[in-house]
């Protein structure tokens, strides 16, 4: 099977950056497999792309690289890292993005090295690329540069439980429909508390009738807040941050 390369970034495909890495890649890895996941997370989101490296990471086979840049601190003092995680590759900024993967406990991650006459402005191509190009071609993340123990892990905010049983947490994300995913872990049953509405957990959005808010489990296994047919960021005024409340039945 031909090693696979995906693609997480915020550049958009209005202009050459996405190109310019493909190229690179292919020059690299004639071999490999080279998939778009998403260009569309908005710009600088580290947040977003953390959520799209969390549901995609560990859906593609084992060996696949995933080369993840959404670099607001490009050319800084952020380091770049390399991953091996669960039998699968991560290679980004050191900036959260790649927090999904180095939680899982066997998870290891070595600091690249900015090979001379890198574009300051342009990791992904210049650094980034290379070495994704050299994991697919079956480089070990241990060539690629120095282990660390010491990576940022900017951890999607954990929900807590409150004195009186209720389960806290917030919006993390809003997705393109307007529906506004949570912290919270899906759970049977239990009422969501959010901007003063009461939401009973239903199975799927056609439970309830256009145009009414409702809270479901997502396919990523976190709750979210919609309305049928509707626009629930905008409807309720839902923003990331804003906080919210799981209450199982009694």
């Amino acid at each position: 099977m031909a090693p696979i390369i995906t693609l997480i970034t915020d550049f958009g495909t209005a202009d050459g950056c996405v190109g310019e890495m493909k190229g690179v890649l292919a020059s690299r890895a004639p071999v490999a497999t080279i998939l778009d996941v998403t260009h569309d997370i908005a710009p600088h989101d580290v947040d977003g792309a953390r959520l799209a490296v969390a549901r995609v990471w560990r859906r593609f086979p084992a060996g696949t690289v995933h080369l993840v840049v959404v670099d607001p601190g490009v050319g800084s003092a952020r380091a770049a890292l390399a991953v091996e995680s669960d039998r699968r590759y991560l290679v980004g900024p050191d900036n959260g993005v790649l927090s999904p993967a180095l939680l899982v406990n066997s998870a290891r991650a070595v600091v690249l090295p900015t090979p001379p006459n890198t574009a300051p402005t342009f990791h992904g191509r210049d650094l980034f690329a290379p070495a994704a190009a050299a994991l697919a071609m079956g480089a070990r993340v241990d060539d690629l540069g120095t282990p660390t123990s010491n990576a940022i892990v900017r951890r999607t905010p954990e929900a807590r439980r409150r004195t009186d049983g209720a389960v806290a947490g917030e919006v993390i994300a809003v997705d393109r429909f307007g529906n506004a995913i949570t912290n919270l872990m899906g759970l049977h049953g239990g009422t969501l508390h959010v901007n003063g509405a009461q939401l009973p957990i239903r199975r799927t959005y056609s439970d309830v009738p256009v145009g009414t808010p409702v809270a479901v489990v997502g396919s990523s296994g976190l709750i979210e807040i919609a309305v049928r047919d509707g626009d629930a960021a905008q409807t309720m005024g839902l923003t990331r941050g804003t906080a919210v409340s799981l209450r199982k039945p009694v």
